[in-house]
């Protein structure tokens, strides 16, 4: 196991092979997934896909990719990620992945179990990769959206002191319920 870093109840490390099951349990659950998939999610999927793609960033990137919390104990809370960027003026797409770890911009993005919600570990995860971006990776900005509807990612934002830049409305083939009311940009610069 390959911890990334510790919070006072949590534990950051990288996926593996045998978090199927955990992944699974977040990704098969709808109410979880219904701000960001409709999609069907089984052990195959997360097995063939999910994992592959997770385990293939970490040979891409030294410092960043989507990382396992965990508590102390070892429960699984759910996936935290961290990924460089490069900012865009496209009303389509605000940013795209940079394909190094060198940018002075990053994108925060979580997902908890259902059964962890409430306990403020979204803040707590986000906030410690925040600040490793922050302090010892020197990156200035950091960047988060999430459906407009999403009311718990948007709390969980303001808490940690990112500010509503804008909402723009991308198209969709297949649109989820809220997507009308468009997508809320959130920015936290390093100097706040």
């Amino acid at each position: 196991m390959q911890e990334i870093l510790r919070t006072e109840r949590l534990r950051l490390r990288r996926f593996e092979m045998p978090d199927v099951d955990n992944l699974l349990t977040l990704y098969g659950d709808p109410t979880v997934m219904r701000y960001i998939d409709d999609g069907t999610w089984d052990a195959h999927r997360i097995q063939t896909e999910t994992l592959p793609e997770l385990l293939a960033e970490y040979d891409q990137y030294r410092e960043y990719g989507y990382w396992a919390a965990e508590t102390h104990a070892g429960a699984f809370v759910g996936r935290i990620g961290l990924h460089p960027v490069i900012l865009s003026d496209s009303a389509d797409e605000p940013w795209t992945k940079s394909p190094t770890d060198d940018a002075d911009t990053v994108e925060i993005g979580y997902r908890l179990t259902r059964r962890q919600w409430g306990h403020g570990y979204a803040t707590e995860a986000a906030r410690a990769v925040i600040d490793l971006a922050f302090h010892s990776y020197g990156v200035k900005l950091a960047v988060a959206t999430t459906m407009f509807v999403n009311n718990g990612s948007r709390r969980v934002l303001e808490r940690l002191g990112f500010r509503h830049t804008r909402t723009i409305h991308l198209h969709w083939d297949n649109p989820l319920p809220g997507t009308e009311h468009g997508e809320v940009i959130y920015e936290l610069r390093a100097a706040q």
